[in-house]
């Protein structure tokens, strides 16, 4: 097995102090008024007031909405990399592949509930498809097909890792809670029968 890949997450690049503590204040920013006001009813005039700097900073910072989401998910991102990657069982490596996958599914569906409207922005902002291309959805990617060649060899588990990660989109997920009604227990419960059913 191929030694665990990061998350590409890398934090900000060094940079002057000015530009630094911006950052830090339009992030602040940003998440104090998406959690009083909504993502989606949070325009990026306010947060750059809220932050007090101008808007032209705001975006040559961050360049638009998706990436300002991306930003504020980065330390969430990191502590699910590490619990997936080197973290106890059965997230962790001293599981068993198919344990391993069943849990990732559902701490993923956990994280994707909790930070669900900041996931959406990122997801569906820009470029129609470019969240199956991101460095996150490629790092969960490669672990999820990972753990299918191991626990089930005779998959093809490329296809079957697309398949699976599908329903485990924010857009998905937050259709099924919001517009379906459906628990997270019975998402949870789903997707784990269904990983079940594809394995066997």
């Amino acid at each position: 097995m191929p030694p665990p890949q990061p998350l590409p997450l890398a934090g900000p690049p060094e940079e002057r102090s000015d530009a630094a503590r911006n950052r830090e204040r339009i992030l602040s920013a940003a998440d104090r008024l998406f959690a009083r006001d909504g993502v989606a009813r949070t325009s990026m005039d306010a947060i750059a007031a809220e932050a007090g700097v101008g808007k032209g900073t705001l975006f040559r910072r961050f360049g638009g909405r998706a990436a300002l989401a991306l930003a504020l998910l980065e330390s969430s991102e990191r502590e699910f990399q590490e619990a997936f990657l080197r973290g106890p069982a059965p997230l962790g490596p001293e599981a068993p592949p198919d344990e391993r996958l069943l849990a990732f599914g559902r701490r993923l569906l956990h994280h994707v509930t909790a930070h669900g409207d900041l996931f959406l922005v990122a997801e569906t902002a820009g470029v129609p498809g470019q969240r199956l291309g991101s460095g996150v959805w490629s790092a969960y990617r490669i672990h999820v097909t990972i753990l299918i060649r191991e626990a089930s060899p005779e998959l093809d588990a490329d296809y079957a890792a697309e398949a699976l990660l599908a329903p485990l989109a924010a857009e998905v997920v937050l259709y099924q809670l919001r517009g379906r009604g459906m628990t997270l227990e019975r998402l949870a419960d789903g997707w784990e029968d269904l990983t079940r059913r594809i394995l066997r």
